[in-house]
């Protein structure tokens, strides 16, 4: 595997039981010279060329996202259940978290490389896309929200250009600005024939693009110069992320009454749910390979072109208004 995508290797003469920590002048130092091992769901990507690591992960994003996106729909279709979408993100990370563990538990170096401060606010951004995300399908129809967050190519790239100094050609301008068009183009059609579009949703898909500017960045910057693994970074993003939920819900009294919703429909619930966060987490894994390998910016235009299909699939699977616009 090229040094040039950041990578360096585990320490194989050590073997850990449970998670550790070192110390930061163990860990913390971005001159790394050795190569890591990347392995995405036991796939070692590293004994592959680059075309055929990013043919994997496209693969792997596209099946298990897609069956994410079905499931996702298919839980906020349970009659009632929209008003917990927040009940589903504490659900979704708590699932990411015992997953992150287990997949950490399995690997060889099993340290913290990433500062416990980057992870509390990947963790914060984390909570913003994936609950504010989850919540707007309260108020919005499945493609509006998919077709919103396709538009996370324009903040990314600000992101990018702010947070770790990258610059666009003229290309890459251009097909985020084509997308845009796009997005206001269905918009405006589905302010006309759906009876759920609300401005509500439509503020709180935008909060989560904010919070979808920077995160990619952030966890790109962090795991290319701490050489952070994708389960550690899951773990405790995810962990941190179920804290602040859970503080939030308890705070504004919205814990009770979604458990007790669920309790009524726990199949429909929490089944669907434990799939739900099955197949993002395993999504996920090849989000974060894409990041570590090929950047941001291209991790996000792969999630978007799956996204695509997840429109056709919603307008296949479930009932809605359609029209030429």
């Amino acid at each position: 595997m090229s040094t040039k995508y950041g990578l360096a290797g585990y320490n194989n003469s050590r073997k850990h039981i449970s998670i550790s920590i070192p110390s930061s002048t163990e860990v913390m130092s971005p001159h790394i010279k050795s190569v890591e091992e990347l392995r995405v769901l036991g796939i070692n990507l590293s004994s592959f060329g680059a075309p055929t690591q990013f043919f994997i992960c496209v693969v792997g994003v596209f099946i298990f996202y897609l069956v994410y996106g079905y499931l996702q729909e298919l839980i906020f279709s349970v009659d009632g259940f929209k008003p917990f979408g927040w009940y589903l993100t504490l659900i979704q990370f708590g699932f990411y978290s015992l997953f992150g563990l287990v997949e950490l538990q399995l690997t060889q170096d099993k340290r913290r490389r990433i500062p416990g401060k980057t992870y509390m606010i990947i963790a914060f951004l984390t909570v913003g896309t994936m609950g504010l995300s989850n919540t707007s399908l309260g108020y919005l129809n499945y493609p509006t929200q998919v077709i919103f967050k396709c538009c996370k190519l324009i903040p990314v790239m600000i992101g990018g250009i702010f947070i770790q100094g990258k610059r666009y050609n003229l290309a890459d301008v251009s097909a985020a600005l084509s997308m845009s068009l796009g997005l206001v183009w269905f918009t405006l059609a589905d302010s006309k024939v759906a009876p759920n579009f609300n401005v509500t949703g439509v503020l709180l898909i935008s909060l989560a693009l904010c919070a979808d500017a920077a995160i990619g960045n952030v966890q790109e910057k962090a795991m290319k110069l701490h050489n952070g693994s994708n389960s550690e970074m899951v773990l405790y993003s995810y962990s941190i992320g179920f804290v602040y939920i859970l503080t939030g819900l308890l705070c504004v009294g919205g814990l009770g009454p979604a458990v007790a919703f669920c309790s009524e429909h726990p199949v429909k619930t929490y089944g669907y749910a434990f799939f739900f966060s099955l197949t993002g987490y395993f999504g996920i894994s090849f989000v974060l390979a894409l990041i570590k390998l090929f950047g941001a910016l291209v991790a996000v235009t792969v999630t978007t072109g799956r996204k695509a299909m997840t429109i056709v699939l919603s307008f296949m699977f479930f009932a809605k208004p359609f029209t030429f616009q």
